[in-house]
């Protein structure tokens, strides 16, 4: 049986940039700290969410950095550092094993469209490459590439891949992985609708969108069914579907940044080729915020934060 990396919620976290797009480290800082105070699991940093594709190496590795440090152990940091040029992807694992990370989060080749068997090499390479903890993740929809259940099974046999965040939303292939797999490949839910679901066939937790706007809510979906909750799994689930829906309303991370900005995080926009949120899908969005009690007043585009994230505010008065 292998280490479990974390149990719950773990937020896949936007970077906050400044208004010339260049990353905004006093923002990150303050984020970090909402999260540690407001019950995230881990913190799954330079993603896809974390828009890691626009970053240069140097950024993506001081974004890493930056992270570590701030944290400073008190949950697990996970580092996006996959590429489709698999070089690329051992010289970012190194360099984010050497700064500290707990694990590290490396998606499928895209692009490249490689065989189950290029996979499976891919991934190994990567695994013999560095010493600490793997998760997998699987993201057809974005990639191209789908990890079949029996290339689970043997990326399963290598020690330090440990999981997989599955974002494949197919649930006969995530029961399959599973079953295959067992206790050698933790499952982590890439989807924000179908937490309790994964749940349910065996997942840890989830690696979330979400949690960057409702924080608490997300873990509570998670440990209220590790308490043995499920009913109030469930009635959480179900009560941010809307929300989560609005979430992805247009290209992730562009819904998830303009509902922050809009709640008062201030994390900036979005660097091309992602640009400003659909007129149409902002509108929906923004009323969403409404009926959830997270903002109030849409008029003329602007809104006011109706229950102000306090903690993000924590570091200035420490």
């Amino acid at each position: 049986m292998k280490k479990t990396i974390f149990t719950g919620s773990g937020v896949a976290l936007v970077t906050p940039m400044h208004a010339d797009l260049s990353v905004n480290y006093e923002k990150l800082g303050e984020l970090i700290e909402y999260h540690v105070q407001n019950k995230t699991d881990a913190i799954v940093i330079t993603g896809t969410t974390g828009e890691a594709s626009t970053m240069t190496d140097q950024e993506h590795l001081e974004v890493i950095r930056y992270t570590v440090d701030r944290v400073h152990g008190r949950i697990p940091v996970i580092a996006g550092t996959g590429s489709n040029n698999t070089v690329h992807a051992i010289e970012l694992s190194k360099q984010a094993q050497r700064l500290g990370v707990d694990a590290l989060l490396t998606v499928t080749p895209y692009y490249n469209k490689c065989s189950q068997q290029g996979i499976y090499l891919h991934f190994k390479a990567i695994a013999e490459a560095v010493d600490i903890p793997i998760l997998l993740y699987n993201v057809p929809s974005r990639t191209g590439v789908n990890i079949l259940p029996d290339t689970y099974a043997r990326l399963s046999g290598i020690p330090n891949i440990v999981g997989a965040k599955e974002a494949s939303g197919n649930f006969s292939q995530i029961a399959k992985i599973i079953s295959l797999c067992g206790d050698d490949m933790d499952i982590y839910s890439g989807n924000d609708d179908q937490i309790t679901s994964a749940l349910a066939l065996g997942a840890k937790g989830v690696i979330s969108v979400l949690a960057n706007v409702v924080p608490k809510e997300t873990h509570a979906i998670c440990q209220s069914y590790f308490d043995g909750n499920t009913a109030r799994s469930d009635t959480l689930q179900l009560r941010y579907l809307e929300l989560i829906e609005n979430l992805f309303g247009d290209v992730s991370p562009i819904p998830v940044k303009c509902a922050m900005n809009a709640m008062g995080m201030d994390v900036g926009g979005c660097r091309l080729p992602l640009c400003d949120m659909d007129p149409i899908a902002k509108e929906k969005l923004l009323s969403c915020l409404q009926r959830y009690g997270l903002i109030q007043g849409t008029k003329a585009g602007s809104v006011t934060v109706r229950r102000p994230p306090e903690t993000l505010l924590w570091h200035k008065n420490h």
